[in-house]
């Protein structure tokens, strides 16, 4: 509707999100700030009786039809820094943010990164971002992730620090282009059932051979782990994400591949991330 204000068109879109959305309104407001081009406290303390911008309404609607909102503002705040994201890749999440945590937080810090199932770049390049002098590499098999990384990779000043490489741990021969050892590997494989029971926001729109890893969502597990020692270098580190369900079965294929583990859980307390060693 023409003429509308600021806040009538957020009280209206909170309306129409609240079947869907247990945040309805903050989803408006952030949409709202997003097409205006201001932060969330500028729009609520200073632009309320501004005119409806032009974009609002199909933002909301888009929002209706559960679409993230990631993926209609194209961008993803992760451990402090912005990253764009499309349909391509995974959004990313908090949960994850604890492998970086890890991974800074490691006795000595890795020079040369990893990073299997790179999507946005996220894990990669927050590594990299707190640790200048580290490069790192970030594989992926999908020719659209590794675009969105390298974007991300020169937006945030890392470009010549991080390199992306097409790669499929699947396929016999993927490591030949990579330049192993590292002395850290990060990983966020596929690991949900195929029958989850997932979100409308993310099965209909994320993308699902970043999600999905078979029955038990574990062969993605099964089939990683065990070639990680050869890519380790003497005394490195392997930190692997895991669903909250996974610690004990993901933790003894890793113990068949020869490594020792440690369970580390995220913010809300859940298992999310095995952390491996070369054992002995």
């Amino acid at each position: 509707m023409p003429g509308r204000t600021v806040a009538v068109a957020l009280r209206e879109a909170a309306l129409r999100l609240a079947g869907g959305s247990d945040t309805a309104r903050l989803d408006a407001e952030v949409l709202m700030a997003h097409a205006l081009g201001v932060s969330r406290s500028d729009l609520l303390l200073r632009r309320m009786a501004d005119a409806e911008p032009p974009a609002f309404a199909a933002w909301v609607e888009r929002r209706a039809r559960h679409e993230p909102i990631a993926y209609i503002v194209g961008e993803q705040e992760f451990f402090g820094l912005p990253f764009r994201v499309s349909p391509d890749v995974l959004i990313p999440r908090g949960d994850s943010e604890v492998l970086v945590e890890r991974a800074l937080a490691l006795g000595e810090a890795p020079s040369r990164v990893l990073d299997c199932g790179v999507g946005s770049g996220a894990l990669l390049l927050a590594v990299l971002a707190h640790r200048p002098e580290a490069v790192g590499v970030g594989i992926d098999r999908s020719a659209g992730a590794l675009a969105v990384a390298q974007a991300n990779a020169e937006a945030l000043g890392l470009g010549t620090r991080a390199r992306m490489v097409a790669a499929d741990w699947t396929v016999p021969g993927w490591t030949r282009d990579i330049g192993a050892p590292f002395d850290l590997i990060l990983a966020n494989p596929p690991y949900v059932e195929e029958d989850a029971d997932l979100a409308p926001s993310v099965r209909g729109y994320e993308p699902a051979g970043a999600l999905f890893a078979g029955d038990d969502g574990l062969d993605d597990y099964r089939l990683l782990i065990p070639q990680l020692p050869s890519l380790l270098a003497a005394g490195g580190s392997a930190l692997v994400e895991i669903g909250f369900t996974q610690a004990e079965p993901v933790s003894a294929i890793a113990r068949e591949a020869g490594f020792a583990v440690s369970l580390h859980h995220d913010l809300a307390g859940r298992p999310r991330a095995l952390e491996l060693c070369v054992d002995g």
